[in-house]
């Protein structure tokens, strides 16, 4: 028989679930405070001896009866979302994915579970995964869903948002700063930056073999290009790390911990305002804004040498009613460094491995650069670029296969708001939506042979039975699409006919090629394992 106090402990968690449900909080700090006061104070109401063994019990009861309510609601067919198939546990609770994401695999996870499942996905307790190109469409498109909380994670109270963070208004505000800052113009003024760094990576390559050959991490030196080039176009330089050979600077590591913690909690944004109370975590948030904010103060101290992406972040023209801070222009430079170094160089990274597995093709991309760009003339020339057709062919097969962003953050339907009618479906308020490129891409609907990389299929009057360009979305869709996919294609074509016109390129003997996708962690943006190959120069 239970007695009083268990009853009435039972009764007080069952309220407490309907109570948060009913208003839910945006922050976990005074749930937190709420539920760990509530058991003492029932005893002291209820009166009786307040022993340790019986404080113990009433929690126990408590939360076990506040957990049984929420497991029983969210599995019941009472839910909003009881019709979308997924697994029970993460129907139940989001910590299945705090798990998913901690380990790097949450976009293969996806994958597995949309081909289980269906299009249609409840992958969490309030949240959807979706690979059905037309909701894709409308629900990141003109019109289409505001941003979900996924994306405040990782900043700091006391840092302003950048424009990754924003919707509405305020987004529509900070992207006109930043078309110009990848408008046609500022790209032709970036030419000689992108020329300068790609030469710089082309000799530093050839000084790593004196008698020609070289056996090395591509995915190392990649990703030093990538960070010098932005860190010269967003703060005016200040990275060398081409050539000094390494990050001296832990820039890379700094990004990579900001982002896994980033990604990590943007499952849970709730818990965010109680992790920044943690003098740990909270410092560590904040050294990565000031390290932004220090590059910032340096490109204003130093002025501006060359027309770059920070002459327009922080409106050097003044343009705008409003001058943006330092601090607000220092968010979004770091944001450029970020969204366009580890993109640029994952994506760099995965065509090189595709074109060394698929020899064939790698031969189709040598012979296409050799015969476009002739002895003599400069493989950093954009304009011939425009005639690399095989080679624009691999790049979108590479992104459609790995996109950089392999799970995207969230869209959601406000909460105190109808829900939405999106292609058919009523998705109700507070539902979280994914639209993971990795699994979207790679849908058997949309795409013949869906995991194969067959880059002909990129190519006019090609023959594929399916190949449906409305489910490709590596740059995303709508407004909040990427802002530089220009720019990441110049960047992309300059080294690759910069590397293939000087090196021959073969991975290095011993290595486990084959097995190098297995080293792809999705942290946001994509972390790749070394990538060991060796260089003949030709």
């Amino acid at each position: 028989m239970y007695s009083p106090p268990s009853i009435w402990a039972a009764a007080l968690g069952v309220v407490n679930h309907f109570f948060f449900h009913k208003y839910e909080p945006s922050s976990a700090n005074i749930p937190f405070l709420l539920l760990a006061v509530q058991p003492v104070a029932l005893l002291v109401v209820i009166g009786g001896s307040l022993t340790f063994a019986r404080l113990i019990w009433s929690y126990v009861v408590f939360l076990g009866s506040l957990s049984l309510s929420i497991a029983a609601y969210r599995l019941s067919p009472l839910h909003p979302l009881a019709q979308y198939p997924g697994p029970a546990i993460g129907k139940v609770t989001k910590l299945w994915s705090v798990w998913k994401a901690a380990q790097g695999y949450k976009y293969l996870y996806h994958k597995e579970l949309h081909d289980r499942y269906g299009v249609y996905v409840r992958t969490g307790p309030n949240e959807l995964s979706i690979i059905d190109a037309p909701v894709v469409c409308q629900t990141l498109g003109f019109g289409g869903l505001e941003k979900g909380r996924f994306y405040e994670t990782g900043r700091h109270s006391s840092t302003p948002p950048a424009i990754i963070c924003m919707s509405g208004e305020a987004h529509t505000a900070k992207r006109r700063a930043w078309n110009r800052a990848m408008s046609s113009t500022a790209l032709r003024a970036y030419e000689p930056l992108i020329v300068k760094r790609a030469n710089q990576l082309i000799s530093r390559l050839r000084d790593q073999g004196s008698d020609g050959v070289s056996d090395l991490d591509l995915v190392h030196w990649l990703d030093l290009f990538a960070f010098d080039l932005m860190g010269d176009l967003a703060f005016g330089g200040g990275f060398e790390m081409l050539r000094d050979g390494r990050d001296v600077d832990r820039v890379g590591e700094r990004i990579r911990g900001f982002l896994k913690a980033s990604n990590i909690t943007g499952q849970v944004p709730w818990i965010l305002r109680t992790l920044h109370l943690f003098p740990q975590i909270g410092r560590q948030i904040q050294e990565f804004n000031d390290f932004g904010q220090n590059l910032a103060i340096q490109r204003v101290k130093n002025g501006a040498r060359r027309m770059d992406i920070w002459h327009h972040l922080a409106d050097e023209a003044g343009l705008e009613k409003e001058k943006p801070t330092l601090e607000m222009s220092a968010a979004d430079g770091i944001l450029a460094v970020i969204a366009a170094s580890d993109t640029t160089a994952s994506t760099l990274s995965s065509l090189l491995w595709f074109l060394l597995s698929n020899p064939e093709y790698y031969r189709r991309v040598q012979q296409e650069l050799d015969s476009v760009i002739v002895d003599g003339d400069d493989p950093f020339d954009a304009s011939k670029h425009q005639e690399l057709h095989f080679l624009s062919a691999c790049i979108n097969e590479t992104m459609r296969l790995h996109p950089p962003l392999p799970t995207n953050g969230t869209r959601q339907v406000p909460l105190g708001q109808p829900g939405r009618h999106i292609a058919g479906r009523f998705i109700p308020e507070g539902t979280s939506i994914y639209t993971p490129a990795y699994a979207l891409h790679r849908n058997p609907a949309y795409f013949s042979h869906p995991d194969q990389f067959l880059p002909d299929r990129w190519l006019p009057n090609s023959k594929f039975e399916k190949h449906d360009t409305s489910a490709f979305i590596p740059f995303s869709l709508g407004p909040a699409n990427c802002v530089g996919q220009k720019f990441a294609r110049r960047e992309l074509f300059a080294v690759l006919s910069g590397l293939f016109k000087a090196f021959e390129v073969r991975f290095a003997e011993g290595s486990e090629a084959a097995r190098w996708p297995e080293g792809m962690r999705d942290s946001i943006v994509v972390e790749r394992a070394p990538l060991q190959v060796t260089l003949t120069l030709r």
